[in-house]
């Protein structure tokens, strides 16, 4: 399995956000998106994740379930936590489990967690029947990130996952990434912070020097 950028070319709100990205990524590596705030790293996060269209480019998934579009068969974990804080813990988590299907390639052998497995495995099965509108914004984030558990789908993007966790929360969400990678999925994260991933590459983001517009090298 491969996910395959070409060309990508990247306009909001009338500015262009960057253009002529290109790279792809195989099967149990992970792609570091780097750079400055504003440069563009949600942005991409966000077109791979199919809620923002691409100005120009191309992004396939090559070995993919029916050769999907990546969305299909992807996890956004964005900025926002995403939980009705009305539901109890629980609830919230079986309402995402009953939303989205998951997904299976080939290359990718993740098996599924039950809600209240997921919820343990993150250290938050304590609050499964307290409304989540109790939890602190780490206890939030660990919800949001075990929606990733209960249905697998092979590529991860990740818009700064560490946010609002203590070390003790980012040493497991490292454990999860790189079992994620071990098992034939891929992720995409854009981070300030140092992850150590099994296998990974940097896509460092930065400005142009000499037009308005931005590019991206990857190293």
């Amino acid at each position: 399995m491969k996910l395959i950028a070409e060309n990508l070319t990247i306009d909001r709100g009338g500015r262009r956000v960057f253009q002529d990205l290109s790279f792809s990524l195989e099967s149990g590596t992970a792609l570091v998106v780097t750079g400055p705030n504003g440069i563009g790293k949600s942005s991409l996060l966000r077109t791979l994740a199919g809620l923002v269209p691409p100005a120009k480019g191309v992004i396939r998934l090559e070995g993919g379930e029916d050769e999907k579009h990546v969305f299909e068969q992807a996890h956004y974990f964005g900025h926002q936590d995403a939980v009705k804080p009305a539901l109890t813990v629980l609830e919230n988590l079986q309402f995402w489990q009953s939303f989205n299907a998951p997904a299976r390639t080939p290359d990718f052998s993740a098996a599924s967690k039950p809600p209240l497995g997921a919820l343990e495995t993150l250290g938050i099965g304590h609050t499964a029947h307290l409304p989540a509108a109790y939890l602190s914004a780490g206890q939030k984030r660990r919800l949001s990130l075990s929606r990733l558990l209960v249905t697998p789908r092979p590529i991860w993007l990740m818009d700064e996952p560490t946010s609002a966790l203590d070390r003790t929360s980012e040493r497991q969400l490292l454990d999860l990434m790189n079992a994620h990678l071990a098992a034939g999925g891929l992720i995409v994260t854009a981070t300030h912070t140092d992850l150590a991933l099994a296998r990974a590459t940097i896509l460092h983001m930065e400005a142009a020097r000499t037009a308005p517009l931005q590019d991206a090298v990857l190293s």
